[in-house]
């Protein structure tokens, strides 16, 4: 081993570990990674940010702008609407239905992009058909990573193996439909093993209409009269800043005699007005006692019950958008109360409910938010980038006049790519500039659309691939694959590879998982005389089988709250996808793609 080779060893290992030990942020570790190359003399500075201009960098923010217009457009949202009308009353077949539509989606689409937009539509069509929603988000989010492989943009990975192969002398990289076949196959697959088998191990944690039975909130709700020597006379509720203070919320004001009025109306509070607060009991009362609140007596405290919204209050769940700028905020950092005027009654984080003191909790990706308030309060969130309100949204909020030109754009993007026309990075981005020119998108919703960080992560770390294959580095790593297995035949150096970039895809970025795979998948082929093309095709399907742990991928993170999901479901469910996928790769994949 060169000095060289043990140097850039040194570099994947500790970024590796980086990864999996979540201390810092993916981009920010491929940033480091790309800096260490530069500070070790391994590459020069003008290869190493040549990142930033590769192909792939350029194909990925362009698909992701492309679907940012698909989501605005509401093309995407009709077409779930469509598909999902199709299922009818039949739990099999709605199931079915959802997966093949996040598949078809996810193919021309990213597949985050594909289940943020189906998923408060799956929800609330489960609701309205009494099934919960644990038995069809992971079908969705499983089939959105299985349905990414039918393309060359369904899913970073397929850009970036393309490329890497690209750099290869004497090999010709991937044509736009080369995926499909297996793509086609998997997915199919994917969708077999739900109906027959998966389903039945998934768990059923919250039934279909009651959103309160998902979330043990322990809230007593009561009405308080305002006396003459309280704090809180004179002041709007907006100043006396109660709820934030009290971890209480103020649900109605009533001024006298009047009818019942937001909280969060801007005239002040006077003594007589009457309040309909709620919390946990012993705060209720002990802010009755210091801020000069009586107990009416007409009103006894009682246990908080979803007959609550049918009394003009509504309830929803609402969950933190892939691109929202609020992750790892509280609620009081986010002024969530004042900016909404809704109030949060549990938070389930990490597969528990929490209750107490929500104001100070940090809402992470993956959160599921149980919210209450008067319905017209609702519109404001669901135009809001930040979050996702999970009840199937109102056409009205789309530009669904431009729909057509939308998909015009996408279909001749399409078939340009598909006959080659066009190299595929310019493609996408004379598709991504048509939605802005044509004003399907804003120039401000593309760059919201972008995922930044998988952007910085894809260009940090390509370099890292460019100095393993350079200093012989992936040829190391290969030969000791082609030592350690090559004598059973190239079928089990198959395996292996797709069974080390499966495992590595579960603590590591899919994309980050490519970069590092690929040429060692090249020179393996290369070392066993057989083609690279399977190799590089079982590695990408590998790095889409994010299937046991919820952190895997985006897409499983952004279900496990909704979903109302544990950490261990992923690998009870997945693990068996898994399996069946290799069983794919080890004998369908080398019919297809001879060895």
């Amino acid at each position: 081993m060169t000095l060289e080779q043990f140097f850039v060893l040194g570099i994947l290992v500790i970024a590796v570990g980086l990864f999996i030990s979540d201390r810092l942020r993916v981009d920010l570790v491929a940033l480091l990674v790309l800096l260490s190359l530069i500070l070790t003399g391994l590459l020069t500075p003008e290869a190493a940010f040549a990142g930033f201009a590769s192909p792939a960098v350029i194909t990925v923010w362009a698909v992701f702008i492309i679907s940012g217009a698909m989501f605005q457009s509401g093309v995407a949202d009709m077409l779930a609407r469509q598909m999902l009308r199709l299922a009818g009353n039949n739990s099999t077949r709605l199931l079915i239905v959802i997966m093949i539509t996040a598949g078809i989606m996810s193919a021309f689409m990213n597949n985050i992009g594909a289940v943020a937009i189906l998923l408060p539509a799956v929800v609330a069509i489960g609701r309205s058909q009494q099934i919960a929603p644990s038995k069809l988000l992971m079908p969705l989010a499983f089939a959105a990573l299985l349905g990414g492989n039918m393309t060359l943009i369904g899913t970073p990975p397929n850009i970036l193996a393309t490329t890497i192969l690209q750099d290869y002398g004497g090999v010709a990289p991937f044509d736009f439909f080369d995926f499909l076949p297996m793509g086609i196959i998997v997915l199919t697959a994917g969708i077999l093993y739900m109906v027959l088998f998966g389903r039945h191990l998934l768990p059923e944690r919250q039934s279909g209409d009651e959103l309160v039975d998902a979330y043990p909130v322990r809230e007593y709700v009561t009405e308080v009269r305002v006396s003459e020597s309280s704090p809180l006379a004179g002041q709007t509720v907006k100043q006396s800043r109660f709820g934030e203070k009290f971890g209480l919320n103020i649900l109605r004001v009533r001024h006298e005699v009047r009818e019942m009025e937001s909280p969060l109306a801007e005239r002040p509070l006077h003594s007589g007005d009457v309040l309909l607060i709620e919390g946990p009991l012993p705060e209720i009362l002990t802010v009755c006692r210091t801020h000069g609140l009586q107990p009416v007596k007409e009103w006894q405290s009682q246990a908080w019950h979803p007959s609550l919204e049918t009394e003009g209050m509504q309830l929803t769940e609402l969950t933190l958008s892939p691109q929202s700028e609020l992750i790892g905020q509280t609620l009081k950092e986010m002024g969530f109360r004042a900016r909404f005027g809704l109030s949060v009654l549990a938070i389930r984080h990490n597969g528990k409910s929490i209750i107490d003191h929500l104001g100070d909790v940090p809402i992470e990706f993956g959160d599921a938010l149980l919210v209450q308030g008067v319905p017209n309060k609702f519109g404001l969130l669901r135009k809001n980038p930040n979050f996702l309100v999970l009840d199937a949204p109102p056409l009205e909020l789309r530009r669904t006049e431009k729909a057509p030109v939308a998909l015009i754009i996408l279909f001749a993007a399409l078939l340009t790519a598909t006959f080659g026309w066009l190299d595929i990075a310019t493609t996408m981005v004379l598709g991504a500039v048509l939605m802005i020119i044509t004003g399907v998108l804003t120039m401000e919703e593309s760059y919201r659309a972008i995922d930044w960080q998988s952007v910085f992560l894809i260009a940090g770390m390509l370099p890292l691939g460019i100095a393993m294959e350079e200093t012989g580095t992936a040829r190391l790593l290969a030969d000791q694959l082609v030592n350690l297995v090559g004598n059973l035949g190239p079928v089990v150096a198959l395996a292996g590879i797709f069974l080390l970039t499966a495992l590595l895809t579960e603590v590591i970025s899919n994309a980050a998982a490519t970069v590092l795979m690929v040429p060692i998948a090249i020179d393996a082929a290369f070392g066993l005389g057989a083609a690279p093309e399977p190799f590089v095709m079982a590695t990408v399907l590998a790095a889409s089988t994010s299937f046991l742990m919820p952190v895997g991928h985006q897409v499983n993170v952004i279900i496990y709250g909704p979903g109302g999901y544990r950490f261990s479901d992923y690998a009870r469910v997945g693990i068996w996808l898994n399996l069946i996928i290799l069983g794919l790769v080890v004998t369908v994949l080398p019919m297809i793609w001879p060895l």
